[in-house]
């Protein structure tokens, strides 16, 4: 038995459906969808455009609720259907961090500005704000950027003050929508091994929707979705972290 399998989860959706319309215009656009994510794990999920994984990804992240089904995320029922159970709101910003394919970072603030203000619409002080924000700076390999504007940055480093922005308050959870596909394939490829030694090291469940083939190595597992269905999914035998 390995070490993952006996992790507790991060995430699980249960039958997760998202119905558009009704009568002549009704449109499926995601059907019975379930995943389970432990803590530590880094899951791709792939598919074609239209497929159902940003309907997906937006359900678990609770910004658009599913027509019926569940999302449970660090053991705690979160969504029934359309039903919520507490403050969606307080618990996204509390539990769960969000990685674009465009960084949206804040142009007219520094690197550092921009992780501390995901810290500080959280409640916390300037000081801890700002030592959280450095930490993670150096953590990521961008302590040398603190001061510079997003215009100043590659769109790599963008991309690591945006992870750094959402590893700000210890998420359980990340999810990243195609956040490598305006990333040449080495920063791309950097990026990538970024979530995955962010899952194992910092215990959460990460769930990256992603186009590119090129590194599925670096996920333990691999989701596929077709018409809005989870077609199929396997562990990644070729992970340098699966065993």
């Amino acid at each position: 038995m390995t070490e993952s399998s006996t992790q507790p989860l991060a995430i699980e959706t249960k039958q997760l459906t998202k119905i558009y319309g009704s009568g002549n215009t009704e449109v499926v656009a995601m059907q019975d969808a379930s995943m389970q994510v432990k803590q530590g794990e880094v899951v791709a999920l792939l598919g074609p455009s239209g497929s159902g994984k940003s309907t997906f990804l937006t359900a678990v992240g609770l910004i658009n609720p599913p027509t019926t089904g569940q999302v449970i995320i660090s053991g705690q029922r979160v969504l029934e259907g359309p039903n919520a159970y507490g403050n969606l709101r307080t618990f996204r910003r509390q539990h769960i961090g969000f990685i674009f394919q465009k960084s949206n970072l804040i142009p007219f603030l520094t690197a550092l500005e921009n992780v501390q203000i995901a810290l500080q619409l959280n409640g916390e002080t300037p000081v801890a704000s700002r030592s959280r924000s450095l930490e993670l700076m150096d953590y990521l390999g961008i302590a040398d950027r603190v001061n510079n504007l997003p215009s100043a940055l590659s769109g790599g480093q963008q991309q690591r003050v945006a992870i750094a922005r959402a590893l700000a308050n210890r998420p359980s959870v990340i999810l990243a929508d195609e956040p490598t596909a305006a990333l040449d394939s080495h920063r791309g490829r950097q990026v990538m091994e970024l979530f995955s030694q962010v899952a194992h090291e910092q215990s959460a469940g990460v769930i990256v929707v992603t186009h590119d083939q090129r590194s599925l190595d670096v996920f333990d597992t691999i989701y596929e979705m077709e018409d809005g269905k989870m077609q199929r999914q396997k562990q990644n035998s070729s992970s340098k972290n699966a065993q």
